[in-house]
């Protein structure tokens, strides 16, 4: 038993660092100025994409949550045991913390001074609000970006919720169906603050940024409305799920 929890441990740093090197990676490197219809396009392809093949890689090991709001809201929902939401939420902040600093590695060790610039004044792609010193590309207010987070957030994690359970009939095809979904609410928020739907998606390139670069600091100081937002889509979803058992 005591092995079989760490396997899943295992796979939920290994899959979360692979989210946050691909997604993430894809996200930094497309910075500005690259052009923003392109960059939305590539970036939300990599995280979807990326995340199908996880999920396909880890699923029936681990569950391949990746992501501590989806921890948390299948705890609320009864399919996953709340004793072990800390260490699933330990795994994926480490597997996070570890993928986007692969990037800042990869980042710093070449490109041209524009996207070095980029790269540091909007904190390796961190989501974001306007105001705390966030760069002028953060135009939405507060309110609007919770707002967008909570329900994106709640409509990927239910999707999750659904095609995942015993009954359905398009189990096995669930990998497909959560890629896509990640994909198409990645291309409708990243105009907005960049997309988060994941907490470790945005707390990682923050805290690392805040580390390295004094002026990124904004980053780290706006990160707690991306645990907020998508925890709370995600504790709906797990109320939509258990209206709709039969």
């Amino acid at each position: 038993m005591a092995e079989n929890r760490r396997a899943r441990y295992i796979a939920e740093y290994i899959g979360t660092f692979g989210l946050l090197l691909i997604g993430g990676g894809a996200a930094v490197f497309t910075l500005p100025p690259t052009d923003g219809t392109a960059r939305d396009l590539v970036v939300s392809f990599a995280f979807g994409a990326v995340l199908l093949g996880l999920a396909y890689a880890f699923g029936d090991l681990s569950g391949a949550h990746f992501n501590p709001a989806v921890t948390i809201s299948f705890a609320a929902s009864g399919r996953f045991r709340w004793g072990e939401v800390p260490a699933y939420l330990a795994a994926q902040v480490l597997g996070g913390l570890t993928g986007i600093g692969v990037v800042l590695g990869i980042a710093s060790g070449g490109g041209s001074a524009a996207n070095a610039a980029s790269a540091q004044g909007f904190a390796l792609g961190s989501q974001c609000f306007s105001g705390l010193g966030a760069p002028p590309g953060c135009a939405y207010s507060l309110g609007s970006v919770f707002l967008i987070e909570v329900a994106l957030g709640f409509s990927f994690i239910l999707v999750i919720q659904l095609v995942t359970r015993s009954d359905s009939s398009a189990k096995n095809l669930a990998p497909v169906a959560i890629g896509l979904v990640l994909l198409v609410t990645n291309l409708v928020a990243i105009p907005v603050d960049g997309a988060s739907l994941n907490p470790v998606r945005s707390f990682s390139p923050a805290l690392l940024s805040a580390a390295v670069w004094p002026s990124a600091r904004w980053a780290l100081s706006e990160s707690w409305l991306f645990w907020i937002a998508p925890i709370f889509g995600g504790l709906l979803a797990s109320l939509a799920e258990r209206s709709l058992r039969s």
